[in-house]
């Protein structure tokens, strides 16, 4: 602790460093009992991840399907509009390409799952592999 010598009763101008001493040593004990931990005990050759694209020309890359389906139950195949009989021939058709189109369902937010589940349903009967449904990022904070 400080101690003022003058005895005048002023604020005192130095500063008590000793709490801030405690505290680094207590940091200190941690990270030394820590860091052992740390490492781990059996060593693992991890795959590494390879980016590249070989052999994949953009002209063998297929645009994906776009499925909407709206609050009453209304189908679009690519903005047009279609029926459920229609749609099934069409998923068929397409699920024997090769390579096979990705499918995007989108649904509007009021649309009931029921709805949804039947199209991933109708969608997945006919074969189709690669089913993803679109949804928007909320914005917040």
């Amino acid at each position: 602790m400080a101690f003022s010598s003058d005895s005048g009763g002023g604020p005192m101008s130095d500063i008590n460093v000793t709490p801030l001493v405690d505290v680094m040593l207590v940091l200190l004990i941690i990270f030394i009992i820590t860091a052992p931990m740390m490492s781990h005990k059996v060593q693992i050759d991890l795959p590494r991840a390879n980016l590249d694209r070989k052999g994949e020309d953009d002209s063998k890359r297929v645009m994906p399907i776009t499925i909407a389906v709206t609050e009453d139950g209304r189908l679009y195949w690519n903005d047009q509009e279609i029926s459920k009989e229609v749609l099934e021939s069409r998923l068929s058709t397409t699920a024997q390409q090769t390579p096979q189109p990705p499918l995007n369902l989108r649904g509007d937010r009021t649309t009931k799952m029921r709805t949804i589940n039947e199209v991933t349903l109708i969608a997945q009967s006919q074969g189709m592999m690669d089913i993803g449904f679109i949804a928007t990022k909320e914005k917040g904070p």
